[in-house]
């Protein structure tokens, strides 16, 4: 896959934080060589994350992220602080850029702490080394860990900074496979994608993309059909398939149609094992089965789009939950960015696959829901569960099955 066609959940994430004016912005545009972030001597000059793909070597696709100043000040000050801090929860590795002609700050010790809390490595970049003394810079930087003096004005030691930022994610777990390791060259899996209403115009979306090309990276063949052609599809193969993968949505007609020799899973249970939350999010889909009427039910995507009628987050999975429920629910809606940092109000929060969000912060938002007791699972999952197949759908995951015995 291309750099440009490279999704931007499967990018390592790269934070840079820091104080208003240390030089955050001007170090990134350093690091991307590009104007990226707007430079200014006036204080809060970032208001807003700025993202930037580019190529880091030999780490390859990552994600490059401008922070606003983490000392930012008012009621405007504590929503970037906030924004800031949401950052953190997707960052792979975080940069702390301080002022090398200032002193070590409390705003900067309590990011260090969060790197640690959060297990992100990171380094420190002591910024401005054209006009301050390199000599004094143990002396007051001392306390920081993994420091470096550069210059983004000048270029000093960038090309190093990179190499230290590339040092801190070699060697990350990588390697995992959406369905490749489940299939043998030759095998066929049939892939069933509804084109509906709210299918984007002229192209499959993101996991039905990316599982393709994982199927035929492991020399396998991928049969691509709409959930009213699984039957002749099936039957004209002239072979078993090693799996029939769904859409969440047409779950139960798919499984109605697929006869019991042939594994079938959908594509959020894919990339919820992809992600390394399948487990979790299977324990926590018993949680329907008890609601109660007036309960309060969060549904999260990890994206936006434009919602079309029959929309499977705002329209169909609450209507399948108050009709298994049988009882009036509370449902709630988020999107992208946005997920409740207080989920204490919820009785069960359920997730969209998370495609677009990369491996930390999904792990984030479970671990969120974990330590406020909220039980979590998503989409594939609930709707499985609610059309009494979730046994049958995860049967290709021995470990996953036993969470059911």
């Amino acid at each position: 896959m291309s750099l440009n066609h490279t999704p931007g959940a499967e990018r390592v994430h790269i934070g840079f934080f820091g104080r208003r004016n240390a030089g955050k912005s001007s170090v990134v545009n350093a690091v991307t060589g590009q104007e990226l972030a707007v430079v200014s001597e006036v204080k809060g000059t970032t208001t807003d994350p700025v993202q930037k793909a580019m190529e880091l070597l030999p780490v390859g696709p990552v994600v490059v992220i401008d922070t606003p100043g983490f000392d930012d000040e008012g009621a405007l000050g504590e929503l970037r602080i906030r924004k800031t801090r949401q950052i953190l929860n997707k960052t792979d590795a975080a940069v702390l850029v301080v002022d090398g002609t200032g002193e070590a700050s409390e705003a900067d010790r309590e990011l260090l702490k969060l790197f640690q809390e959060k297990h992100i490595p990171f380094l420190t970049a002591v910024n401005k080394a054209d006009i301050s003394e390199e000599e004094t810079l143990e002396k007051k930087f001392g306390e920081y860990e993994n420091c470096i003096s550069v210059s983004a004005k000048t270029g000093f030691h960038i090309r190093e900074l990179k190499e230290k930022i590339a040092g801190l994610v070699q060697g990350q777990p990588s390697g995992k496979r959406i369905v490749g390791d489940l299939l043998a060259p030759g095998d066929t899996a049939v892939l069933v994608t509804p084109i509906d209403k709210a299918a984007p115009k002229g192209r499959l979306i993101l996991p039905q993309q990316q599982t393709i090309r994982d199927i035929l990276e492991s020399d396998a063949a991928a049969f691509v059909v709409k959930e009213n052609g699984l039957k002749d599809a099936l039957k004209n193969l002239g072979k078993k398939p090693a799996m029939v993968i769904t859409d969440s949505q047409v779950f139960g007609k798919v499984s109605a149609d697929t006869p019991k020799d042939i594994p079938l899973t959908s594509f959020s249970i894919l990339f919820a094992r992809y992600k390394g939350n399948l487990q979790t999010v299977v324990r926590g889909a018993a949680a329907i089965g008890s609601l109660q009427k007036g309960d309060r039910v969060l549904i999260s995507e990890g994206c936006t789009h434009h919602r079309q009628c029959e929309d499977i987050g705002s329209v169909k999975l609450p209507r399948w939950l108050k009709e298994y429920a049988g009882k009036e629910l509370a449902v709630e809606l988020t999107s992208g960015t946005e997920f409740p940092e207080d989920l204490s109000l919820y009785r069960l929060i359920i997730h969209c696959g998370g495609c677009m969000l990369n491996e930390r912060e999904m792990k984030s938002r479970l671990e969120c829901a974990k330590e406020q007791g909220v039980p979590m699972t998503n989409y594939g999952i609930a709707i499985a569960y609610m059309q009494g197949i979730l046994r049958r759908s995860v049967e290709l995951f021995p470990q996953v099955l036993a969470e059911l015995d």
